[in-house]
């Protein structure tokens, strides 16, 4: 049993016992500070938007979440089976005070999640997120008397809403889209991305679409994490019926990846840098990832006369960085696609809308694209830390070794050899120190990642 408290959500596995893991108890708690908390930004809005991905728990979340939120007089505009980003839209279409929404996005199907969002439809910050948690560490909530119950309805027009808003978004050529006569092979993994992605591609003019995994039970049919090893199913499809290319998103649709023509992966960490590509073709402007993402994006910003500028990991800091360096496109190397002037929110619907227009009015394959940008390898590591073990300390002694490299501290620690790095942070959920390393060739990456995690296993 696991129960994560973040600043970012709740996140648990679900039964066992209260505290332990995400029981009943526990979706009552913590959505009770939410409510609580949103009435202290605003006594007046009372009004919350609600929607889950497809887990098997979600109904049952769902309905603890609503009850709750009525108890203590708050309104609820519950979309149902949606996606993050839809439910983000909604926050702000609805004038809502915040919204819910019931997912743990790339966690297998035991997990469920409270991702919590104020009046912007943006994740809270780190200190509401606190103020939150204190709230609930302290049971400091009070419901409403009988006559003061909020009210519940259901809403199913934003699916379309949605897919209007990518369809009319000024850099998707749905025009170019539909003359490309695209095949393609989607992985829905029995999620909402069964009921999102078949209805943007169809509104986009992409005709032959086969979906797998499309049944919407939570079951699903591999590890959920879009990523090559759980993607072999897409990879023989696409194959197998000589698809232009295969879509894979996750359980709640904010990340998103692509399988070439010939199955193999176009790479995660290259959806970012294929649509900014698209994008600063058609705006000049700066763009955001985070420490541990590609370099690629960085030479593509460069390249189009742009500048790069890196956050610390977590969507409410690339957004942070966002904002105040007006970026024009952002996100995160693990398929997450932030369009500002949609919303501040990792979308993957809007990443394919996007990502289609690219790959149409280059005339390029899938695999073409992916060959036109800079290859760099990202080697994943982690070490597990013993209790006790002072990081700071161990962190201070591998920025002294390496003091003649540039360095960053804003999260972590990264160092830069050249076109190389190395970025160094610590888990906020596990007791582990995760080093990533990037390079243009494979095992330089990996040596690089080796020879840190000696230096830090020296300190320790």
């Amino acid at each position: 049993m696991a129960l994560i408290k973040s600043i970012s959500g709740i996140r648990g596995t679900i039964g066992g016992k209260p505290g332990e893991g995400l029981s009943p108890l526990d979706v009552v708690k913590f959505t009770a500070a939410y409510g609580t908390w949103l009435l202290r930004q605003n006594a007046e809005n009372r009004k919350v938007v609600i929607g889950r991905d497809g887990r098997i728990s979600g109904e049952m979340v769902k309905n603890l979440v609503v009850s709750t939120l009525n108890g203590l007089g708050i309104d609820v505009v519950d979309l149902d089976l949606s996606t993050t980003p839809t439910v983000e839209i909604a926050v702000t279409m609805e004038q809502a005070a915040g919204g819910i929404i019931l997912t743990a996005s790339h966690n297998p199907r035991e997990w469920n999640a409270l991702k919590l969002l104020n009046a912007k439809g943006e994740f809270i910050s780190g200190a509401d997120g606190a103020e939150l948690l204190d709230i609930a560490a302290k049971e400091d909530f009070v419901f409403a008397d009988v006559s003061k119950l909020g009210t519940y309805r259901t809403d199913d027009t934003y699916l379309q809403k949605h897919v209007d808003l990518i369809v009319n978004y000024p850099l998707v050529d749905v025009a170019a889209i539909k003359a490309a006569n695209f095949k393609v092979v989607v992985d829905a993994v029995n999620s909402t991305g069964a009921i999102y992605v078949p209805a943007l591609l169809k509104a986009l003019g992409v005709d032959e679409v086969t979906v797998l995994f499309g049944e919407v039970n939570g079951k699903f049919s591999h590890n959920p994490e879009p990523l090559p090893e759980n993607l072999t199913a897409l990879s023989n499809e696409v194959n197998k019926t000589q698809a232009d290319f295969g879509i894979a998103v996750d359980p709640d649709v904010d990340r998103l990846c692509f399988v070439c023509e010939d199955g193999s992966m176009f790479g995660e960490e290259y959806t970012l840098v294929a649509v900014a590509d698209y994008v600063l073709k058609h705006r000049k402007g700066n763009t955001v990832s985070n420490l541990s993402s590609t370099q690629a994006l960085k030479d593509i910003t460069l390249k189009n006369g742009g500048e790069y500028h890196p956050s610390a990991v977590g969507e409410v800091n690339v957004v942070n960085r966002m904002k105040a360096v007006n970026a024009v496109i952002g996100g995160e190397g693990n398929g997450g696609i932030i369009v500002p002037d949609l919303h501040y929110g990792r979308d993957a619907l809007i990443g394919i809308g996007l990502f289609l227009s690219h790959l149409a009015q280059t005339k390029k394959s899938m695999k073409a694209l992916r060959n036109s940008y800079p290859d760099y390898f990202i080697s994943k590591n982690k070490i597990e830390l013993d209790k006790g073990i002072d990081v700071k300390e161990i962190f201070e002694k591998i920025k002294g070794k390496y003091k003649n490299q540039p360095q960053n501290t804003e999260d972590g620690l990264k160092i830069e050899f050249d076109k190389d790095w190395v970025h160094l942070r610590t888990s906020n959920t596990e007791p582990i120190i995760r080093i990533y390393a990037e390079s243009q060739n494979e095992t330089t990456a990996d040596n690089i990642a080796r020879k840190i995690m000696q230096d830090i296993k020296e300190f320790i």
